[in-house]
This record gives C-alpha cells, structure tokens and sequence, in this order.
C-alpha cells in the first residue's frame, strides 16, 4: 500500500537518501528541514507517517514529537524516529515522547518499509473511527478523549515465549496492574486465545520450540482477536522475521534480549491504545444504536422496522408467513391532558416493557411513532398472529400503569391490527392493510384485535 509521508531532518544527504527509497517504494514523500516547519506541515496537511530526525538544531525530535502528539489535528499521526542513537534510554525517551517507533541507523529497509506499511495499515483503520468519534463530539453525544483521560493502561495480557526467564517478565507485567498468563506451547497459547479475552498478547517469533510466525497468523485468523494488539518478540538482526510480523499483523516489536524499560513503555502504549480505540468502537455502536432505536422506550424505531420488514418479508413464503400487529394506545391524548406529559411518558416504557416480555426473542417490537407500536412476527400465520395480539391485549388491560409524578394508577387499553403475508408483497403494503385493520379496531369500539387476511397469492 502507499502513503504520504513526512521525512524530516536537517542534513540534505539524509534526507535526499530516504526520499529516494521510499519513492522506489511508491510511497509519496514531502521533506522538511527543521522542526518548526515539520509542525507547520503536519498541522496544516497532516501526512500518513512522518519519518523523523532526532538531534536537529533548534528543535530536536524529542520535542517536535511531543508537540504533535499534543496538537489535536495531528496527533493521530504515526511518528517513526531514525537516528543515529542507539541507547535504550534514547529509545524509552522517544517512545514516551509518543513515537510509535525507534529506527536506529543504519535502518535495514526491508524492516523499515514493513514498519512503514504496518503504521499506515493501523492508522487508516483507527481513522475512520476517530472521524466517526469527532462526529459525535460535534453533535454533544460523547467526548472519548476525557473518557480515557487518567485512567492507567492495564488489563489481560497473554505472553507466549519459551525462554527461562519468563516468569521474570511475567512479574513484571503483574506489578504493573495486569492480569498475565505465559505459557511456552503452540497449542496452549491457541487454547488460551479461544477460551479467553485479551488485551494485549506477547508472542516470541523467534522461539526454536515452536513456530511463532505462524501462530501469530493464527491469532490473526481469530476474528475475536483482530483488534487485539499483539507484540511480537524477535532476534535482534533477524530483519526478515521483523517483517514478516509486521506483515502478519503485529501491532509492536522487541528485539531480544528485552530491555525492561523499552518493555514496559511499548507495552504500555499498546494497552493504551487498545483501551482507547475500544472506548471509540463502543461509541460507533451506541451511535448506531441510537440512530436505530428510539430513546424514550428502547425498542427500536421505524427506520429499523423498514429495513427489516423488508428483509423477512424477501423469506416469506407460505410454509413461513410473516405476520405484522400494529396497535394504538386508546384514548392516550387523554393521558397527556390528565396526568401530564411525564406520566405519558413513563405509560409509553412500560409499555413498551410489556410488550417485549410477551412476544418471542425472535420477534421484532418497534415504536413506530407517538402511541403507535409495531410488532413483526416471523414463521407466524395468521391465526397465530391474532392469538399473539390478543395476548398483548391482555397484558395491557390486566393492570394499571403505576407512575410516580403524580402518583397515579392509570388504566390503559390497545387496539391492535393485525395482517399476514407469504410473501410477494412489499412492505409497505404490508404496513398499510395492518393499519386499516387497526382502524376498524378503533371503529368498532378500540380494546380488540381486527386481523385484515391477505388474499392467497
């Protein structure tokens, strides 16, 4: 795949050498000098990675990184530092900078275009739901960022590596909060995956006990793993496994032999993102959700009924009909006028709450608008249907609505028109001998079931 990047460093050389590999590479590459003008770049233009230079004068990479990841329109922008440093300090330094990595040069290009690809690949699956996330703050529904805000990146990791000082590593993932479990088996580590949920997972690719590149392979095939970060374990020098990983998925890497520091740091980012971007996956579904349910009674709303009255109705045949009630609440203006809108409101959930205890998991309740509800019923003929809408009847005029402002019992009746298809009928037509069958409920007297029989087709 291709992208945008940003090199950044201050000596031409350099920059003239990465410029021309990543061009081989297909990539589309933009240069700065310096940091500030990097800043300006970034903010103004955001790129998909930047590619950049630590010991710069005025403004080394320390702080240009520090400073995007402060900048709200770029701090979802993958930074890789290249640099001739080598210490693990240097390294630690840069990560808690909020590098996502740390090339030190002479950068091996096979490991650095893998890298390069693996960044890009993740950020443009966390980008759409970051601009999903932002349409959401614009409209008032959530702000995820002060949802994370302080909390500690913790929770299950599973490690997987064969070396002797495992449980020393294990140790330390524990002090910091997490729940760990190692094991050093191909096959225990796939049992694991399978039976449990993880937050992070640590895989050695370069174990000569069993076959580490192709059990991350398989954590990948896990469709409940495929946002679980993984970090994989490798040699160091063993360029080719590096990108093998990455290509597989690998979200991070160590080298071997672990330095504690670099250990804890990227396995803490790895954590904090996952925390983050499943707060935002959480945010995506209670949006749809609350495009697709009403807010008042928590049934879903007519958009939805639409869409899936449609689909039941394209498997209807007359083995299987497909059986619709839509009933009236009686008189409710009345309710609105005597008790108040509150009191109204509350009718309506409990309502909606008798409904849903006495129709089957598979059937559909809907609010279809105001007092009106809607019940679908699949595989269902219509002698059935009409037993159904009796039922709810029933379960309506049983008892009285309690509600607490003002503190009322209040009696509450339901009209219910009921009509049944096998199919070759759209739904709206559907939707419209219901509702004359619903009028003749009201007309003859309300509190009853009118089934409105569709002739054979």
């Amino acid at each position: 795949m291709t992208a945008r990047v940003l090199v950044v460093d201050d000596i031409p050389v350099n920059v003239r050498l990465l410029e021309a590999k990543l061009s081989a590479e297909y990539f589309h590459v933009q240069t700065a000098s310096g940091g500030q003008e990097a800043l300006t770049k970034v903010h103004d233009d955001p790129p998909d990675i930047v590619l950049l230079d630590v010991m710069m004068p005025g403004m080394d990479g320390f702080e240009v990184c520090r400073r995007m990841k402060q900048d709200p329109a770029c701090a979802h922008v993958p930074v890789v530092m290249v640099t001739a440093l080598d210490q693990p300090s240097d390294r630690v330094k840069g990560l808690d900078a909020g590098a996502d990595d740390f090339l030190t040069k002479p950068v091996d290009d096979l490991s650095m275009f893998a890298r390069v690809r693996s960044l890009v690949r993740m950020k443009s699956m966390f980008e759409e739901l970051r601009m999903r996330e932002e349409t959401r703050q614009t409209l008032g529904l959530s702000d995820a960022n002060a949802l994370a805000k302080g909390r500690d990146p913790t929770g299950a990791i599973l490690f997987i590596d064969d070396r002797l000082d495992l449980p020393l590593w294990l140790d330390t993932l524990s002090c910091l909060g997490n729940d760990v479990t190692g094991t050093s088996d191909f096959d225990a580590a796939l049992t694991h995956t399978r039976e449990h949920s993880y937050d992070a997972i640590i895989v050695s690719v370069s174990s000569p006990l069993f076959d580490g590149l192709r059990l991350l392979s398989e954590i990948r095939a896990n469709p409940s793993l495929r946002n679980t970060p993984v970090i994989a374990l490798v040699a160091a020098g063993d360029h080719r496994k590096l990108a093998q990983a990455l290509d597989l998925g690998a979200n991070d890497y160590l080298h071997l032999p672990l330095d504690r520091s670099e250990f804890v740091v990227r396995v803490k980012t790895q954590l904090r993102k996952k925390m983050y971007t499943d707060l935002l996956r959480q945010n995506v579904q209670r949006g749809m959700e609350m495009a697709l349910r009403d807010h008042l009674t928590g049934l879903f709303n007519r958009r939805y009924l639409s869409q899936h009255l449609e689909t039941v109705l394209k498997c209807a045949s007359p083995a299987k009909p497909v059986s619709l009630l839509i009933m009236d609440i009686d008189y409710f203006s009345r309710v609105n006028n005597t008790y108040g809108h509150l009191a109204g409101d509350e009718v309506l959930r409990q309502f909606a709450g008798r409904l849903v205890e006495n129709i089957r998991g598979i059937d559909l309740a809907c609010r279809y608008g105001g007092e009106e509800f809607v019940v679908v019923l699949s595989d269902t003929d219509p002698n059935v249907a009409c037993v159904v809408g009796e039922r709810l009847r029933r379960a309506v005029e049983k008892a009285a609505f309690q509600v607490e402002q003002p503190s009322a019992q209040i009696p509450v009746t339901v009209s219910i028109g009921v009509a049944s298809s096998t199919g070759g009928e759209s739904s709206a037509a559907l939707l419209r001998r219901a509702d004359q069958a619903l009028y003749r409920a009201k007309g003859e007297g309300r509190n009853r079931v009118i089934a409105e029989i569709a002739e054979a087709a």
